[in-house]
Parts: C-alpha cells; structure tokens; sequence
C-alpha cells in the first residue's frame, strides 16, 4: 500500500515513521512517501495528485501550503472538512477517485484534551486563520471555547474565517498583543517557528502565567514559542500530540485499520530522538 505526504519543507517529517510502523504492527506492506515541493521545482499539486493516481497510492496527507489549494482538486469531500474550509487527507479510491477529510480538528482536539483537558466558556486567540488555523479553529470550539480572537497577517483570510464563524463567536484583531490582555489562552498555527520559518507569532510580552500557550508545530519538538511560554509559567501544549492523533485518524481512512495510539505515541519519540540527534536537536 502505498501512501504520502505532499508539502513544503517537509523533510523532517515523522509521518514516514508513523504510517510504516502502524502498517507493520496491521501487518500490512506499505510505504509512505514524502513529495516536497521544495525538492520538486516545477511539480505542481495538481500534477503530484495525478501522479500518486497513476502510480496506485491509497491516499496521501496533504500539509502547508496545500490545505486549501487541494479542495477544488478532489471528486468528493467530506461535509466536516467542507465545513473547515481545508482538508489534510486525501483518500484514492480503486478507480482513482479522490475524497478529502480533515484529521487536524480530531488530532488537535484529542491533544489538547489530554494535556489541559477542556476549556468551557474560555476565550482564545487563534494565530493564523490558514488550513491549519480552521481546524484548530472548529477544534477550539470543540473544546467549549466561548469565543476566539483570530490574527492573521492577512486580513482577508482572517476576515473570511470570522464571517464563518460568526461575530457571535469570533472577531478579527490585528494586534494580538491587545487580545492577550482578554483571553485565557494562545494557539499559533501558523509554519512560523517551524525548521526553515524561524521566528515567534506570539508577542511574549503579553504572556503571562495565567495563560495557556499552544502550538501546532512539532519540528523542533519545542518551538521558540513553546519554550518562551514554559520559562514565563504558563501552561503549554506542543504540536507532537496533534500530530500522532491526526496520523491515526489518517491511517483509519487509508486503511480501514484503527490503529494503536499508545504505540503511535511511542514511535513518534523514538523517530524524533533520532530524527533531531541527526540535526543536531532541529
């Protein structure tokens, strides 16, 4: 069976690790292939999908910048990822028909209910209003979240986002020092902070230790972000967890199989204590 990952700058990926490892323990033979846009000049997403067709893939997961982009692309999607705005997993089906799913919203919503558990009647600014931001977005309302501040750089998506969402639940705010003062907790989901976009989206300066921090970023394992909020006191959730619970959601599709979390877990520190000895901590 063969699956992948199609992306930007993703080369430290742990989803190989993932997949081939919940294939072994399915007993199935399977590999999972990244195809980096940053390595593949002139390859397009459209010309990527069409090639895992041809080439017979059970699906491929689909990350930054592509989220969005891949909708228009697909045969079929989901009512849930219709409803996102984004999907990060691709199913082929025999004859080549593709449907997308989106296993963010789950795979950020199971984490962060294991590490700080739920947030009734909180409000929470949400940086980044992309593919990743509307699912942690649905995620955070999930979760009880009574209303989300959003900040993008790019004002229509965050706009976009908002009339989604409604002003009953959300406002746009362009200083997101200012919605710090108002809010209980922070969640950056945007690639800054990720190997290759260095950099924190949070001013620290407004977080203190009545606030809970959280990142969609696992590589490096402890961002910028994570690390400035952790030395200030405030609670923190990394973006290891979302990614093993949206790897095991994505397999589920690709597979039928439901695969075993804990042992997820488990080889997603073992492939990033090797993975960041190899970088030199990356």
């Amino acid at each position: 069976m063969l699956v992948g990952l199609i992306g930007a700058n993703i080369q430290k990926s742990l989803s190989p690790a993932l997949h081939e490892d919940a294939f072994a323990a399915a007993g199935i033979r399977g590999r999972y292939h990244l195809m980096d846009l940053d390595q593949l000049p002139g390859h397009r997403l459209e010309d990527l999908l069409a090639a895992v067709r041809t080439a017979g893939f059970a699906g491929v997961n689909v990350t930054y910048p592509c989220k969005e982009a891949v909708l228009p692309l697909l045969d079929d999607v989901s009512p849930e990822a219709r409803l996102i705005g984004a999907v990060n997993t691709v199913t082929i089906g025999r004859h080549g028909r593709t449907k997308g799913y989106n296993t963010d919203r789950i795979g950020f919503r199971r984490s962060f209910e294991e590490t700080l558990g739920r947030i009734d009647g909180e409000s929470v600014l949400l940086v980044g209003a992309g593919g990743a931001g509307r699912a942690v977005a649905f995620a955070l309302l999930d979760l009880g979240a009574a209303h989300l501040v959003v900040h993008d750089r790019d004002t229509a998506r965050a706009l976009a986002l908002g009339n989604e969402l409604g002003e009953e639940r959300c406002r746009i705010e362009a200083d997101p020092a200012s919605a710090l003062r108002d809010v209980a907790g922070v969640v950056n989901a945007t690639p800054v902070g990720m190997l290759g976009f260095p950099g924190n989206p949070v001013p620290m300066d407004a977080v203190g230790r009545r606030h809970w921090v959280a990142d969609v970023i696992y590589t490096p394992l402890e961002t910028e972000l994570i690390a400035a909020a952790r030395a200030k006191g405030a609670r923190v959730v990394g973006g290891a967890g979302m990614c093993v619970h949206q790897a095991a959601e994505s397999f589920r599709l690709f597979t039928g199989v439901v695969p075993d979390v804990a042992r997820m877990r488990r080889t997603f520190s073992a492939a990033a204590i090797l993975r960041d000895g190899a970088h030199g901590g990356a």
